[in-house]
C-alpha cells in the first residue's frame, strides 16, 4: 500500500497529544493502513504500543466490553506514554468510555471506524471536545497511479472516471471482478452501515431512494424533488423522510452535501445543495449497458481533488448562472467550472459565460477532458489529465 503523506502530515502533530485521534471515512478507503503507518512511525521511537483490530473478531473475540479494552491495554502496555490503536472500535458498545479511561492513564489513543455510529452526536457529546478527527477518502488519481505501479499496472483517466479510487479494486484483474467487488462493498455499506444501523423498516423504498441519489451525483437536489420523482415511480416517501435518509448517507461518509452560495444574497441558499458521491464507482455500478455518466463523474472527481488539496468548496450562484465551484484556500478564491468538453460552440458559450460579471482580478479556470487549449484572456483552461497530476491549482 502507498504511503499517504497528505493525511499523515495532518495527523503527525497530534501523535503525542492526549486528544483522542479519530480516523474516519467510508468503508475500505484505507483507514486501517493509515493507522498501521502511524504505528510504524511511532515504533521507530517507542516500543510502548498496543493494537486491537475489531474487524478481526477471531483475534479479539475475548474482548466484549469497553472494560475489556482497558484491561487488555493495561496488561500489555509498558510504563510511560503508551500509544493505543483501536481499529473499527465502534463494534464495541461503550467504546467512548474506554477512550476516556485510557487517555487518563497516560495513553495516546488512535481509533478508526467507518460506521456512522462513530461520530454520532451522542458519542461526540460523550468525548466532550477531547478528540480531533481526520476524514480519509478513497484514492485521488495520483494515489491510484502510485498504487497501480506497485502492482505493475497502469491506470487511465477514463478508468478513474468510471471505477474511482477504492484501493482494493486494483487487486482484481478484470473489470468484471472489480465491479463485483465494488457492488459487494456497496451492499455492505447500504445494508450494514445504514439499514441495520438505523433499523430502517421501509427497506425497498430506502434502497430505491439511495440508488437514485448515488446515480444523480453532481446535481442540485431538493428532498421534495426526490420525493416527487419517487411518487411518479409508484413509491410513496415524504420529503422529510428523504432528507433524513440523505443525512444517513452523509453521516456514513457516502455522500457530501455541498451548499450553494449566492453572490446576490451574500449568503448560502437555504435548502439548496448539490450532492457528490464519496467515489464515482457508486454511480458507475448502477449504470447499465456500459453507459457511464462521465460528465457528472468528472465534476465529482474534480470536487474530491479540490477537497484533497485543502480547499473549502461551495457551488456558486452567479446571478442565475451556476459556477460549479468556488474554491477557497489561504484567503484566495478560485472560480472553477467543469465540463466534459467544450469542443462544440454551444457548450463553449454556455460554460465560459458562467463567469460573466466576475471581476477581472478574480481567478477563473475551466477544467475539461479536451486536448486543445481553450484559454481566453479572462479564463484559464486546464486539461483534466494535467489537473489530476498537480499538487495544487497551478
Amino acid at each position: 500500500m502507498i504511503y499517504r503523506e497528505k493525511y499523515l502530515s495532518e495527523i503527525r502533530g497530534f501523535y503525542h497529544s492526549d486528544l483522542i485521534k479519530i480516523i474516519t471515512g467510508v468503508r475500505r478507503c484505507g483507514k486501517s493502513f493509515i493507522l498501521e503507518q502511524i504505528r510504524e512511525e511511532l515504533s521507530n521511537t517507542s516500543e510502548n504500543l498496543v493494537s486491537l483490530d475489531f474487524d478481526d473478531r477471531m483475534a479479539t473475540s475475548d474482548i466484549e466490553t469497553w472494560q475489556d479494552i482497558v484491561r487488555y491495554v493495561q496488561e500489555h502496555r509498558k510504563t510511560d506514554l503508551c500509544y493505543v490503536f483501536l481499529d473499527e472500535v465502534q463494534e464495541i458498545d461503550g467504546w467512548a468510555h474506554a477512550c476516556r479511561a485510557l487517555r487518563r492513564e497516560n495513553c495516546s489513543v488512535f481509533i478508526s471506524g467507518s460506521n456512522s455510529k462513530l461520530l454520532s452526536k451522542e458519542f461526540t457529546k460523550e468525548l466532550s471536545g477531547r478528540y480531533v478527527s481526520f476524514r480519509i477518502r478513497p484514492f485521488v488519481f495520483r494515489e491510484l497511479q502510485e498504487y497501480a505501479a506497485q502492482l505493475n499496472k497502469t491506470i487511465s483517466v477514463s478508468d478513474y472516471l468510471i471505477w474511482g479510487g477504492f484501493p482494493k479494486r486494483l487487486e482484481f484483474e478484470s473489470i468484471q471482478e472489480q465491479r463485483r467487488y465494488l457492488s459487494d462493498l456497496n451492499e455492505t455499506i447500504v445494508a450494514n452501515d445504514l439499514i441495520n444501523r438505523y433499523k430502517i423498516r421501509k427497506q425497498n423504498e430506502f434502497r430505491k431512494v439511495v440508488n437514485y441519489i448515488l446515480i444523480s451525483n453532481s446535481r442540485a437536489y431538493s428532498a421534495k424533488s426526490i420525493s416527487d420523482h419517487m411518487l411518479g415511480n409508484g413509491i410513496t416517501v415524504s420529503a422529510n423522510t428523504v432528507q433524513k435518509w440523505i443525512g444517513y448517507l452523509e453521516s456514513a461518509y457516502i455522500v457530501d452535501e455541498v451548499p450553494r452560495y449566492s453572490k446576490k444574497a451574500k449568503k448560502e441558499l437555504e435548502q439548496s445543495h448539490k450532492i457528490y458521491d464519496c467515489d464515482v464507482s457508486l454511480n458507475s455500478i448502477r449504470c447499465k449497458d456500459h453507459r457511464y455518466d462521465l460528465t457528472h463523474n468528472l465534476e465529482n472527481v474534480v470536487y474530491h481533488e479540490l477537497i484533497y488539496r485543502g480547499y473549502t468548496v461551495t457551488v456558486y450562484d452567479n446571478n442565475g448562472r451556476e459556477i460549479d465551484f468556488l474554491a477557497e484556500k489561504d484567503m484566495k478564491k478560485t472560480y472553477v467550472q467543469v465540463a466534459y468538453s467544450v469542443v462544440e460552440e454551444k457548450a463553449w458559450k454556455r460554460e465560459f459565460s458562467a463567469f460573466s460579471g466576475i471581476p477581472a482580478y478574480e481567478r477563473k479556470i475551466i477544467i475539461t477532458n479536451d486536448e486543445i487549449d481553450y484559454s481566453t484572456s479572462a479564463v484559464e483552461h486546464i486539461r483534466l489529465v494535467d489537473f489530476l497530476q498537480y499538487d495544487d491549482i497551478p
